[in-house]
């Protein structure tokens, strides 16, 4: 992944503002707004690990559970037709749709 940065299991954005000439990113795929800067890849490295460490601090003095990127569930939203396809599919098969999302998504991403 070239433009994302990862630090104790958090996944941080880099992206570019030429006008300021900075580097800047934030934390992927929780809800909190975490943002850091540097105007070197070495200075966006450190602001990035310092903001995944700041925020478990603030964390851990406001009594609050971070947030971890990955929960493992997420909600699917899909065509009528195509729900009703895979719920058959579960049934013929002895599946729930849980599973057939399971397989199919590692089927997909195997290749």
């Amino acid at each position: 992944m070239k433009d994302l940065m990862e630090y104790k299991n958090y996944l941080g954005s880099v992206h570019y503002n030429d006008t300021d000439r900075i580097f800047y990113g934030k934390l992927m795929f929780i809800r909190d707004l975490v943002s850091y800067e540097g105007r070197d890849v070495d200075s966006l490295r450190a602001a990035f690990e310092e903001a995944v460490e700041d925020y478990l601090d603030l964390c851990q003095s406001e009594g609050k559970t971070p947030e971890k990127p990955f929960k493992g569930s997420f909600n699917v939203r899909v065509k009528p037709d195509l729900h009703r396809k895979a719920a058959l599919y579960a049934e013929r098969y002895g599946l729930n749709l849980n599973g057939v999302v399971i397989d199919a998504l590692e089927k997909y991403l195997s290749a």
